[in-house]
């Protein structure tokens, strides 16, 4: 064995993998001005050559440490192209040195990264396949500020962490190396040594790729002209729609329980299968919009995937990235808008994942009371990082530009508000409040850096408190969501509907309340995922009464829901009256619209989608007072609420009148704002739909008969649990 150059306290260094500069002892630098010394660490190989057109013959390099240390001096006065030709027993192979190749981050890179303002950042970090000073191969950078060695491992080095060890870029935090000959779906992970001397296995935080749970490796992955994008004409139009002037109808799908293929094993449907399958069934039944739970990368299915490893990374569980693609676009062909459930607001734990990612909290805070979620068993992300920042940030901008998203739902919104929330122990902000002042920023950040790059698309936020200015402009001092789920509203409807019709009249106010608030902000009426979960009964098995009572009940809350002012969202299974409560493991029960009853529901959910897109009335004042007036709130002892939408035209107005009890009223007398013939345009005891058929004969004239302060009204038929909208056509 041969002497080596370096003192044995350096070759420990190298071979135990404890270097911060590993280019500075590995690969060619120069021993004088005469030398250049050529050292390659692998511990895999028996011999190795360097190869080089520079040289006359292949020289061999000199095993100076058992454990694969080669070193060669070579008389050179300046360094030169080469390449390692190495040799085990079996075999013989050509590769590139990777520590002849310099950095590839600028330091503008790490300047905008560090200050978090690199927006696109996620183009940089990770593992990006690219060519560097004329080869191609991957570049691995990764963010690990008080590591005391990083390496990437992956079967291109046996899972090695000596082989290739990343060089510190200084002042930076960042970490990177480039490996040239390295290609597409190469399994990789990195290598943390931390200052405590633990060895931590992570997966890549800016992976687009990763392998199918329960492995967590990630893939090499270059997404560009993976998916020649058809969607021209509706990305065009979203820059010109103000969705706030606009019906919105929305689908919540989650994709790994929509529907499966239990005759293969209970397979989950792919991307591809479900960009078949669901966008027809999306667009026959009238929606506007799908919101995808989220597909972040995620290693427990039942976390329905909100416990995020991989946000750049969707899951490979349908497909790959490019198979979402191929879904969003035909749901953009279709005309159908794609939302994002987006999950901002806490990570898991798991080992692999960005939890003290370099030993120490470093995406999350330290202080439990500020860096954990003790009821989800998950941490909190650090938002006064501005790193953190800039990798979230630039995680939504990720989806937007390569996956053409539409726009995000921000789960739990509330629990980043609130530094108190779901804790028994938290820390005040510096003024002594209950407000995380950094989440305020960073949302604020989100909203206006989104809609900067992508004007027309929508952030919604799911928001259960009674926060002020959610969807107020961040210029004047709001979050700047474009709307907010109206999760009062939910409560106070589903607790309404859900009384005994005996009992309604001393509920009313649940109906009647939430119109004091409607218009604060810009309200998406649910009924969500979350209310068909947890014994809490799926949406028909909530309604009183019968079976046809159920039916009629959940017509008519329908009718209410989209007769109200705010946007709609529907939760998948609830538009053909699902029985069982949402199970994540299996497909919805398809088999029920074989029966009658499921197919007249599903026939009035698509008509009632038509009908609420037609009427401007139901949707152009969503978001304004002047766009719904009272007709008779007080009519608390029959259970009957009516009230007026109104659209930009004066003649654009809808009478709309719900009884929510089992009984008849005849001869029922309502106020109308003028005089002229109301056209009865829903009916929801309609036969088609399940009903009895009664009503009014397609509609009524007014009659000069004072009535609740107004010179004219109609007399109709009210039908048990049925809900009317009557459209006014001037006389």
């Amino acid at each position: 064995m041969s002497r080596s150059k370096l003192s044995q306290t350096e070759i420990d260094k190298i071979v135990s993998a404890r270097l911060k500069k590993p280019s500075d002892f590995l690969g060619a630098n120069f021993l004088d001005k005469n030398q250049v010394v050529i050292r390659v660490f692998r511990p895999d190989v028996t011999n190795v050559f360097v190869v080089s057109d520079d040289l006359e013959q292949k020289i061999e390099l000199n095993k100076v440490a058992e454990s694969g240390l080669f070193e060669k001096v070579i008389e050179a006065e300046q360094l030169f192209d080469y390449q390692l030709q190495f040799e085990t027993e079996q075999s013989r192979w050509l590769e590139e040195d990777p520590y002849t190749f310099g950095p590839v981050l600028s330091n503008y890179d790490l300047h905008l990264f560090n200050e978090g303002n690199h927006h696109r950042i996620y183009e940089k970090m990770g593992a990006k396949i690219i060519t560097h000073d004329g080869s191609r191969g991957v570049h691995f950078s990764i963010w690990a500020p008080e590591a005391k060695r990083v390496s990437v491992i992956g079967q291109f080095n046996n899972w090695d962490g000596r082989i290739h060890q990343l060089r510190l870029l200084e002042g930076s935090g960042v970490w990177e190396l480039f490996i040239p000959g390295l290609g597409e779906e190469e399994l990789y992970r990195f290598e943390i040594l931390t200052k405590a001397g633990q060895k931590l296995i992570k997966s890549d935080p800016y992976a687009f790729y990763s392998e199918l749970r329960p492995a967590s490796a990630s893939l090499t992955y270059d997404l560009s002209n993976k998916h020649q994008w058809q969607d021209d004409n509706w990305m065009k139009k979203r820059e010109e729609i103000d969705w706030l002037q606009k019906p919105i109808s929305i689908y919540e799908v989650n994709l790994a329980s929509w529907a499966r293929v239990p005759e293969e094993d209970n397979r989950f449907l792919t991307y591809r299968e479900l960009a078949d399958k669901l966008v027809s069934y999306v667009t026959e039944n009238n929606f506007t919009h799908v919101e995808l739970m989220p597909l972040g990368e995620y290693p427990l299915d039942e976390s329905w995937g909100y416990q995020v490893v991989g946000y750049f990374s969707p899951t490979s569980r349908f497909g790959k990235p490019e198979d979402l693609m191929y879904l969003i676009d035909q749901f953009h062909q279709h005309d159908i808008g794609v939302i994002l459930d987006w999950v901002p607001g806490h990570f898991p734990k798991d080992g692999h994942g960005l939890g003290r990612f370099d030993g120490t909290a470093l995406y999350e805070h330290l202080d439990p009371r500020l860096g954990e979620h003790k009821k989800w068993g998950t941490y909190v992300f650090n938002y006064g990082r501005e790193e953190v920042r800039n990798f979230l940030i630039s995680n939504a901008l990720y989806w937007l530009d390569k996956f053409h998203i539409d726009g995000f739902r921000v789960d739990a919104v509330s629990s980043m508000l609130y530094l108190d929330h779901k804790r028994k122990e938290w820390i005040s902000n510096k003024y002594g409040g209950r407000e995380n002042l950094e989440a305020i920023a960073f949302l604020q950040s989100f909203n206006s850096i989104t809609h900067q790059y992508y004007p027309g698309i929508l952030t919604i936020a799911e928001e259960s408190t009674s926060w002020s200015g959610v969807t107020k402009p961040t210029y004047l001092g709001g979050l700047g969501f474009s709307m907010k789920w109206n999760m009062g509203w939910m409560n106070d409807a589903l607790e309404y509907i859900e009384v005994d019709p005996f009992y309604k009249k001393y509920h009313h106010n649940k109906l009647t309340f939430p119109l004091l608030y409607s218009f604060n902000e810009n309200h998406i009426l649910i009924l969500s995922h979350d209310e068909i979960v947890h014994e809490k009964s799926s949406m028909i098995g909530k309604m009183p009464g019968d079976r046809w009572q159920k039916f009629a009940n959940l017509r008519l809350f329908y009718a209410y829901m989209f007769g109200h002012p705010g946007k709609k969202l529907l939760f998948m299974g609830n538009e053909f009256g699902q029985w069982n409560e949402w199970n994540d493991t299996r497909s919805l029960d398809w088999h029920l619209l074989d029966y009658k009853p499921h197919q007249k529901l599903l026939r009035f959910v698509c008509e009632l989608n038509a009908i609420y897109q037609k009427q401007n009335a139901l949707w152009e004042n969503d978001f304004d007072q002047s766009g719904f007036e009272w007709i008779d709130c007080h009519d608390f002892e029959k259970s009957v609420i009516s009230f007026i939408r109104k659209g930009y035209n004066p003649e654009e107005r809808l009478v709309c009148v719900f009884n929510f009890t089992p009984v008849i009223r005849e001869n029922y007398r309502l106020a109308v704002p003028e005089a002229g013939f109301y056209e009865e345009i829903l009916n929801t005891n309609a036969e088609i739909y399940g009903g009895t058929n009664l009503g009014n004969l397609g509609g009524v004239y007014s009659e000069p008969i004072a009535w609740h302060g107004r010179e004219h009204s109609i007399e109709i038929t009210l039908p048990p649990l049925t809900g009317l909208y009557f459209k006014y056509k001037k006389d």
